[in-house]
């Protein structure tokens, strides 16, 4: 047989049978006197073997060493075990994608932020909004550091924030975000900055004050709010990270 038939009958592309000789995967066959490769019913054998295994889903490193010389029987059944078992994560993990998407699909206002992690909407669903731009401001924060951190720092995020989900803390919170909202157009230098910068310090659970106080730099949090606070607030925001970094 020449290359073309042997792709024909294995059901491949000519180019997947170069491939396989490349990888050492299928034998060079012997070459006639005009150069053409001559191919046999071994090497037909060999081409489906390589085929059924590649639909079963191993990788053709792991084809070359269950078709490599001897019995071989032994490897084969290790990589399909190893096949079955990734095949089995991604069942289970398509299986908790899917009751994800079954949970947002019953969800009668769906937005582009329903999509947070379970925890954090659980979050958000007690965090007060109410029209403020800086409590806007925060669930906007926190909707990005769900998406960029992984499920175990999500999960100590989650916890620090939760004491100011308490009732208690949720009418402190609503105040404060008032305070700060009418601060909008007032100048960095308004007494009621410094007033409200320490009533904000005393109202961060400790483990949360401890977050803001040790990786983040004063002035690139000061910074990175630039251009959604107005001065007045942003100085509130530097006065409250210098406090926290001060008293640890």
């Amino acid at each position: 047989m020449r290359i073309g038939e042997l792709a024909a009958l294995a059901g491949v592309s000519t180019r997947t049978v170069r491939h396989y000789h490349h990888l050492g995967l299928l034998p060079e066959p012997v070459r006639l006197a005009n150069g053409y490769r001559e191919y046999g019913l071994r090497d037909a054998v060999v081409l489906a073997r390589v085929r059924r295994l590649t639909e079963l889903g191993l990788s053709l490193d792991e084809i070359r060493d269950v078709l490599g010389p001897g019995d071989r029987g032994g490897d084969l059944r290790e990589a399909l075990m190893e096949l079955d078992a990734d095949l089995a994560r991604q069942q289970e993990a398509i299986g908790a994608r899917r009751e994800r998407l079954a949970a947002l699909l019953a969800e009668e206002d769906l937005g582009p932020d329903s999509t947070v992690s379970p925890g954090l909407a659980a979050v958000l669903r007690e965090l007060p909004a109410e029209g403020s731009r800086i409590a806007e401001l925060d669930r906007e924060l926190l909707t990005l550091l769900d998406g960029v951190t992984d499920p175990e720092a999500r999960d100590r995020m989650l916890g620090m924030i939760r004491p100011l989900t308490e009732p208690e803390a949720l009418a402190r919170g609503r105040l404060l975000y008032r305070r700060l909202d009418e601060l909008a157009d007032a100048d960095p230098g308004d007494p009621r900055v410094a007033v409200l910068a320490a009533d904000l310090a005393a109202h961060l659970p400790g483990e949360l004050a401890g977050a803001f106080a040790g990786p983040y730099a004063v002035e690139e949090m000061a910074g990175a709010l630039d251009t959604e606070m107005s001065p007045a607030q942003i100085e509130v925001f530097r006065l409250v990270l210098t406090t926290l970094r001060g008293e640890r």
